[in-house]
């Protein structure tokens, strides 16, 4: 009985958080659309960045513990091999000869948007990629720069910058062969804009991968209920479920930009044995791959 009550206490603040996001989503809406004159001109000036302040907070708290393969960033670690996987099958799949089987991406000029304390950006050059990671966290970026010291053999072809992707995609329109951001679409403020940004960076005919978490009944309890406030495996608020986006909706956004899919993977995670798997289907988690079609006019 005991805990009956205090499962239901648990779905019941997780309920509270999500309808607590809601509530503030249209509050801030609200408060953009009564101002007027100069102010209402500074607010969307300072929109126009799809950065969510309190989520880099979030992230930001954990730094320190980022290379922790048994601390918060535990499944993201056991996540990379799958992750990996995606970037060599899409590029395969797009026609990329990999030449060399030890390091399949050399050459590969790659921008990883949202790199963290950079657990995928190392892992794209250990095969070979020239890796630009992206973040807006200067703690998370700290990290990333002082563990690629540890890997000389790769500390070349890494190189970190403190910015947003908007400002990058300014300076770095159309220079990279791929672009992958993998766990943070469901951290931005708006998806739709956060992709055209990333969009602008890909050379014509070249990829875009994406991984993050669809929006579904099965994935709020998974990733919220079960992950943040039964098990405590991360911390809670880490995620927000009106984040999380469908694939088809990721797909339309793409299309309008001139990205055409060409595979989607579903990803699962077994908690019980800490071990990712592939899944043909997508409750939860999932990855894709799309081509830029042409020259962008976005």
């Amino acid at each position: 009985m005991q805990l009956c009550l205090n499962t239901n206490m648990i779905t019941l603040n997780a309920l509270k958080h999500i309808i607590g996001s809601w509530k503030s989503i249209s509050r801030n809406r609200l408060s953009r659309a009564t101002v007027s004159g100069n102010t209402y001109i500074k607010i969307i000036a300072r929109s126009i960045s799809t950065v969510d302040p309190k989520e880099v907070e979030n992230m930001s708290r954990v730094a320190h513990k980022w290379w922790d393969e048994n601390g918060p960033t535990k499944a993201l670690h056991l996540y990379n091999p799958l992750r990996i996987q995606l970037v060599k099958d899409g590029l395969v799949n797009a026609g990329i000869k990999m030449q060399n089987s030890d390091l399949p991406l050399k050459e590969m000029k790659i921008a990883e948007v949202g790199c963290g304390g950079g657990i995928l950006t190392e892992a794209l050059a250990r095969i070979g990629a020239q890796v630009t990671g992206i973040d807006v966290s200067a703690e998370l970026l700290n990290i990333a720069k002082e563990h690629v010291k540890l890997d000389p053999n790769i500390s070349k072809r890494v190189n970190y910058i403190q910015t947003t992707v908007e400002d990058f995609a300014e300076n770095e329109r159309e220079t990279y062969d791929a672009v992958v951001t993998s766990e943070v679409l469901e951290h931005v403020t708006d998806p739709q804009m956060f992709l055209k940004e990333c969009v602008k960076i890909v050379k014509p005919g070249k990829s875009i991968f994406i991984t993050t978490i669809n929006r579904t009944l099965t994935s709020w309890l998974s990733t919220i209920v079960a992950t943040e406030y039964i098990f405590g495996a991360i911390p809670r608020g880490t995620h927000t479920w009106s984040k999380f986006i469908a694939p088809h909706d990721v797909q339309h956004i793409l299309k309008n930009y001139g990205c055409e899919m060409k595979l989607i993977y579903g990803f699962k995670f077994n908690s019980l044995i800490n071990k990712w798997s592939w899944s043909s289907t997508t409750p939860t988690f999932y990855g894709l791959h799309a081509i830029k079609q042409n020259k962008s006019s976005i």
